[in-house]
C-alpha cells in the first residue's frame, strides 16, 4: 500500500465536509470548481460570458460535463489587469448570481472578490461560499463579513497587497511559508467564528516556477491536514510558459499534475477546462 493511499484514505481526508447555506456537503470524493469569468480581460477567456445569457449557457455546460461548484469571477487578476471598485465588481454580477441559483439549484456557487460588500452584495443573492485570492489583506473587513455570512471561506496565500500580488518573490521554502501563512490566517479566521476553512496555496500569484513545482510535489505537506486543499493550476503560465505553449494547449500536462495533487489529498480542482479534469477525477477513483 503506497503513502498516497494512506493519506487518501486516512481519517483527515475522509472526514471533510462544507456547511454551504445549511447544505452540508461531503468531500469523500474529490470536487470540481468550474470557472465563470464575468469578465471583458481575463487572460484566456476573457468577454466570452460577461452577460446573463452566456453566464447561464456557460453554466449549464460546466454542470454537464461534472462542475459542482461554479466560481464566479468578476474581477480579473491576470498580471496588468483593470483595477475594479466593489461597485463595478456588483454592477458586473447583476443578477447572475440569483438567475443560476434559479435555474440549476442543485449548482453551488463561490464567490471570487477580495471586497467584503461584494460578499454582503454575493450572499444576499444566495452565495454557497466565499473565494478571497486575498487572504483578508486587500479589505480589513473581509474576515469579520466571511464569519458573519456563516460560509465557508477559501484562504490563498498571496503577497500583502494587490499592487505586488504578482512581483516573484524566492521563498528559502516555499512549503513552510505557506504553511506559516495558512497557520497565522487559518487563526484569525476560527477566531472571528469561520467555520469552515479551505486551504488554496496559491498557484501563479507571486511564486517562481521551482517554487511552484516543489508545491505540487509537496501537496500533501500542505495545510496540516487539518482543512480540505483546493488547487488552481488551470491555464497557469508556470505550466505553459516554460513548455513554450499556450495556455490553452496544455492539457495534457494539466492533468498529469492535477492528478499527482490527486494523489497527495487535494480536494477540489479550480479548472476552466471540466470534462478533461472530471475524466482526471474519476481515473484516480478507479485507481483504489
Amino acid at each position: 500500500m503506497s503513502s498516497n493511499f494512506q493519506s487518501f484514505k486516512s481519517p483527515e481526508f475522509q472526514n471533510y465536509s462544507l456547511n454551504c447555506n445549511g447544505r452540508l456537503v461531503p468531500l469523500d470524493v474529490p470536487k470540481i470548481m468550474g470557472i465563470l469569468n464575468l469578465t471583458p480581460d481575463s487572460f484566456s477567456d476573457g468577454g466570452k460570458f460577461n452577460d446573463e445569457k452566456s453566464a447561464l449557457e456557460h453554466t449549464e455546460k460546466l454542470l454537464k460535463e461534472g462542475a459542482e461548484i461554479i466560481d464566479i469571477g468578476p474581477q480579473s487578476t491576470r498580471p496588468n489587469a483593470e483595477f475594479l471598485s466593489s461597485t463595478e465588481e456588483i454592477r458586473r454580477i447583476g443578477t447572475s448570481v440569483s438567475q443560476i441559483k434559479k435555474e440549476f439549484p442543485e449548482a453551488l456557487i463561490s464567490l471570487d472578490t477580495f471586497y467584503a460588500e461584494t460578499v454582503k452584495f454575493g450572499f444576499n443573492e444566495g452565495i454557497d461560499m466565499i473565494n478571497d485570492i486575498s487572504g483578508g489583506q486587500y479589505d480589513e473587513e473581509m474576515f469579520t463579513t466571511a464569519a458573519g455570512t456563516g460560509l465557508p471561506y477559501i484562504l490563498m496565500h498571496i503577497n500583502p497587497s494587490y499592487e505586488t500580488m504578482h512581483e516573484k518573490v524566492k521563498f528559502d521554502d516555499i512549503t513552510l511559508e505557506v504553511n506559516r501563512y495558512f497557520s497565522q490566517k487559518t487563526n484569525e479566521l476560527l477566531q472571528k467564528g469561520v467555520k469552515d476553512i479551505i486551504l488554496d496555496p496559491g498557484f501563479g500569484f507571486g511564486k517562481t516556477v521551482e517554487d511552484q513545482m516543489k508545491m505540487i510535489n509537496e501537496t500533501e505537506y500542505l495545510g496540516f491536514g487539518r482543512f480540505p486543499l483546493l488547487i488552481g493550476i488551470s491555464r497557469k503560465s508556470f505550466i505553459y510558459k516554460p513548455l513554450g505553449k499556450s495556455p490553452l494547449d496544455i492539457n495534457e500536462e494539466t492533468q498529469k499534475l492535477h492528478r499527482k495533487v490527486l494523489e497527495q489529498g487535494a480536494k477540489i480542482l479550480r479548472v476552466h477546462d471540466v470534462a478533461e479534469a472530471k475524466k482526471t477525477v474519476n481515473e484516480f477513483l478507479r485507481s483504489f
